[in-house]
């Protein structure tokens, strides 16, 4: 039996230590104690507890924030790491090494799982693995209930096990690349809540006949502040088919609109209605009162008499939703028929921030989608990382027929925005999505989207970050405004089905490699953004120093051999890195 066949089904004597980056504090310097990882005690499962070896972790840009703020971070809750550590590393492939009595039924020795790391507690709470719950960064650690039985019902198991010939890093990687497929599916909720707040703002001599066709039977209060007689009735109507609290607040001005408020103690509507806007500073004023997950619905024919300054931290991670039609039909402009979540079919997409690793991905899979756009912009002010990206990619785009255009305005004689005119007719891209977490580069990328074109917020920042905004062109033309934060079981599940079945290759994201002795400075490398794509720690291969895929290629000529063209990482490459690096 071959050293990776022997990995591969546990042929090899389990140690009885274990190496661990444990995490005791604020800063990369407290990443391990002295720099150096801890040996610890291989533990033996309780009956309701899985010990699994970890065989890749793919290191994530979201860790930085956790790495700068230590136990202050939200997810660890005033956490003292000096006394009670974490680890990083939540992107994650393991196996199965020792299975509790209570689990035999479900799990058993080799078998290969991949982690969902946004996980729940009983409470409620968002616990997530590598944050409260200590990570990947370690060779052996027990998971149990927090990870197996969670949940508000303690019965969601946030691992899913892993079939077929996955290698251990595309394994790991169906967490992020996760993340990128769910930018693409509908998280805005798109109908008005039930037994939540509606909130409707008008004019009372605006003459449209509007009607309500559907929705209007949801909210159980409903707050109206000069609406035109027409809508009036239809709220009294309905209030005499049902029990529903009517509040009325008319003569509102802009200053005072903050006040509503306190009808929501102090949560927010669920459901805003402005109908015939107009004022840009107005829009902007009632925005602001949009609760989380909430939807805020135009309805008019006017355009703002400007652009609107909007929440765009909370588009990321509120999923609040800016909805809109030309009316009369306020419903209109609900639902997930109107409302578009995925690339245009035959469009134009550009991707701002497009050099790093989730910008790579997001440029991957539009390359792969065989309904998506014909011409993909990769746009990026770092031209070593787009020169990766186009040797990687450009191959890609012809096989699958679409034309790819690398773009660095830093280096360019046009601007970006008059690349997507030249490229669009002058109409504007149908699909812009931001791997930038500036608000800047945000408001400067919703200049460049078609009339109907949809601006996709995938990189964070914070709540109460604002950027100018066209929002007439929601309600005028149907544009979309939408973001996403992490992902579900379904959204990883959905990528392991698409990495089995070749429609894609998370492979392709891997940009170096290095063993569990170097897992510090791959932090390092990562906040340094060394390296173009990811970076994959195998916490088996001790030895394995931190290369980036053509380094390792020139180093280990055998490695390089097996790697695709571009130094494309292989399942066969990994398991030549296994045979070479591997001391079991």
């Amino acid at each position: 039996m071959g050293s990776f066949e022997r990995y591969r089904s546990l042929a090899a004597p389990l140690p009885a230590q274990t190496w661990a980056w444990n995490m005791v504090g604020a800063g990369v310097e407290n990443i391990g104690r002295g720099g150096k990882p801890e040996l610890e005690p291989v533990p033996t499962p309780g009956s309701d507890q899985l010990l699994v070896r970890v065989d890749a972790v793919g290191m994530c840009f979201s860790d930085v924030k956790l790495i700068k703020q230590g136990g202050q971070h939200p997810k660890l809750h005033n956490r003292d790491l000096s006394v009670n550590p974490t680890r990083l590393g939540h992107e994650v492939a393991m196996t199965v090494v020792q299975v509790g009595t209570a689990l035999q039924e479900r799990f058993h020795p080799a078998q290969r799982l991949v982690l969902q790391p946004d996980i729940y507690d009983a409470q409620g709470r968002n616990t997530a693995y590598g944050y409260s719950i200590p990570g990947g960064l370690i060779q052996f650690h027990l998971v149990g209930p927090e990870v197996l039985a969670a949940g508000p019902d303690q019965q969601t198991c946030y691992v899913l096990p892993l079939e077929g010939d996955l290698g251990y890093a595309a394994a790991a990687l169906t967490e992020p690349w996760a993340c990128v497929e769910a930018a693409y599916t509908q998280r805005r909720r798109l109908e008005v809540l039930k037994g939540g707040s509606l909130w409707i703002w008008g004019h009372p001599d605006d003459p449209t006949p509007y009607v309500f066709s559907a929705g209007l039977e949801n909210p159980a209060r409903i707050v109206l502040s000069d609406v035109p007689p027409a809508v009036e009735a239809l709220v009294r109507a309905e209030a005499r088919r049902r029990p529903v609290e009517i509040i009325e607040r008319n003569g509102l001005t802009v200053e005072v609109l903050a006040d509503l408020r306190a009808l929501t103690d102090g949560a927010g509507f669920d459901d805003i209605i402005v109908l015939d806007p107009r004022s840009a500073e107005g829009v902007s004023a009632a925005a602001r009162l949009i609760a989380r997950r909430g939807t805020f619905n135009l309805v008019g024919q006017t355009p703002l008499d400007g652009l609107c300054q909007v929440d765009v931290g909370r588009i990321h991670y509120d999923y609040t939703a800016y909805l809109g039609n030309r009316g009369p039909d306020i419903a209109a402009s609900y639902g997930k028929a109107r409302n578009r979540c995925e690339l245009r079919t035959g469009g134009t997409a550009v991707f701002v921030g497009a050099g790093g690793p989730m910008g790579q991905m997001h440029v991957q899979r539009a390359l792969e989608l065989p309904e998506g756009p014909a011409v993909v912009v990769a746009t990026d002010v770092n031209a070593e990382r787009l020169a990766i990206l186009e040797a990687q990619f450009a191959p890609l785009a012809a096989q699958h027929g679409k034309t790819l255009v690398i773009f660095n305005p830093n280096a360019a004689e046009k601007s970006l925005a008059e690349l997507v005119r030249e490229l669009t007719g002058g109409q504007g891209a149908d699909d812009v999505v931001v791997s930038v977490p500036a608000a800047a580069v945000m408001a400067d990328a919703a200049t460049l989207l078609k009339a109907d074109g949809m601006l996709v917020f995938f990189a964070g920042v914070p709540n109460g970050t604002y950027a100018p905004l066209d929002l007439s062109l929601i309600y005028l033309h149907n544009a979309q405004f939408t973001g996403t934060s992490g992902s579900t079981l379904a959204d990883q599940q959905l990528v392991i089905n698409k990495a089995l079945a070749g429609k894609l290759s998370p492979n392709r994201s891997v940009a170096a490699v290095g063993g569990l002795n170097v897992a510090a400075e791959g932090a390092r490398a990562m906040i340094e953004g060394r390296f173009a794509g990811k970076i994959v720690i195998y916490p088996q291969l001790i030895g394995l120093p931190l290369l980036g895929l053509a380094e390792l290629a020139e180093q280990y000529p055998d490695i390089g051999a097996a790697m695709g063209p571009g130094h494309v990482w292989t399942n066969e490459a990994e398991r030549r890195l296994i045979e070479t690096f591997w001391q079991g």
